[in-house]
């Protein structure tokens, strides 16, 4: 049976699942399953599966290019990979904790809070994915410029989140005050669920949010516009908005399993980047998969550009996302020597004639 058909009929077949999983409401994590060992191969490290885990967001296109192009099972060989999708941070680092999931596609600012909540003991991140793709879209009709948000109702994802933190920042930055628990002051700070922010818009709820793709450019296709990009405030507009983090335990003791994955990150970032349409294609058709409907045309065609996919861990401006967390009062000032293990993955970049990846001085000592 050709691969695309098995694709196709693998999704329809999950479509009862995902429906049973909405309407029982379970939470942030989504569905749980795995490709199927290659028959014949070796396993990585004796190991019968490796856990993953990513969202259902374009700025984790590399785990779900990866995952419908085969390029996590083609490297894992006879070790299967299963996979779990989440919504939010806190829930995928509740799961690595938990040993549920291995190794993960998540945010800067729960890996942040995370590592420092277990004391620099549970996590290590091992790798960058992506940069960009994180926007302010308003209501152009209530707001026509930026001195213009001060008074009005602006949505991000969750309290403490990477789009909440950058979004709170850059708040104070214009020199307004809001309370970042509460979300009161010269800006309302309303935290919704991503899913749920585009209904809250069309309603009149809010007047814009700070996102990240696709609910960017689903607002923007219910009339929003984009008043800022967030790229435009970072050097050289790079930013990590998606980074690969494994726990210690798993790490130490599945080095070559770790290895692994990151060799098909590598990959599946490399094909991204050469093959952009089929790239998209392939993202929108595991989103379908897991979630039971793709995203709309003219919505990934106007997200997708704005995300640069990277192996490049960014570490300098994770940095700094932790600074604002502190500025904003979401964080005590953190220790983060220790949060970066980079060396599989400089041995994979290796391997590939690339340059390796720089820690900032937050490495493994």
């Amino acid at each position: 049976m050709p691969a695309a058909l098995r694709r196709a009929l693998a999704a329809v077949a999950l479509l009862p699942l995902l429906a049973l999983a909405a309407a029982c409401g379970y939470g942030s994590q989504a569905v749980e399953n795995s490709e199927g060992a290659i028959p014949g191969a070796a396993k990585v490290d004796g190991l019968d599966s490796v856990r993953i885990g990513y969202f259902g967001n374009l700025t984790h296109a590399t785990a779900l290019v990866g995952r419908h192009e085969g390029i996590f099972q083609k490297a894992l060989g006879g070790t299967t990979a299963t996979f779990s999708t989440f919504n939010a941070g806190p829930s995928e680092i509740e799961a690595l904790n938990s040993g549920s999931v291995d190794i993960g596609w998540i945010g800067p600012s729960p890996a942040i809070n995370g590592y420092t909540k277990a004391d620099g003991t549970n996590l290590r991140i091992v790798s960058g994915s992506a940069s960009g793709g994180v926007k302010l879209v308003v209501n152009p009709e209530k707001i026509k410029s930026l001195k213009d948000v001060k008074g009005k109702r602006i949505a991000t994802p969750q309290l403490g989140n990477t789009q909440d933190v950058a979004f709170l920042n850059w708040v104070a930055e214009q020199g307004w005050k809001v309370d970042a628990q509460s979300g009161k002051g010269d800006v309302s700070v309303v935290r919704s669920d991503n899913k749920v922010t585009p209904n809250l818009y069309q309603s009149g709820s809010i007047d814009g949010a700070w996102v990240p793709e696709p609910t960017a450019s689903k607002l923007v296709a219910d009339g929003a516009k984009v008043l800022l990009d967030e790229a435009d405030l970072w050097p050289d507009k790079k930013f990590v908005i998606t980074n690969v983090i494994v726990s210690q335990s798993f790490l130490k003791e599945h080095p070559k399993a770790v290895e692994a994955v990151l060799r098909a990150s590598v990959e599946a970032n490399r094909w991204i980047n050469a093959h952009p349409d089929q790239a998209k294609a392939a993202a929108n058709a595991q989103l379908a998969a897991d979630t039971g409907k793709p995203l709309p045309a003219d919505v990934i065609d106007r997200a997708w550009p704005s995300i640069e996919f990277t192996d490049d861990p960014l570490a300098a401006t994770l940095d700094a996302q932790a600074d604002h967390a502190v500025a904003a009062g979401l964080l005590e000032k953190p220790d983060l020597t220790g949060i970066y293990d980079l060396t599989a993955l400089n041995r994979v970049l290796s391997a590939e004639g690339e340059p390796g990846a720089d820690d900032a001085g937050l490495g493994v000592k």
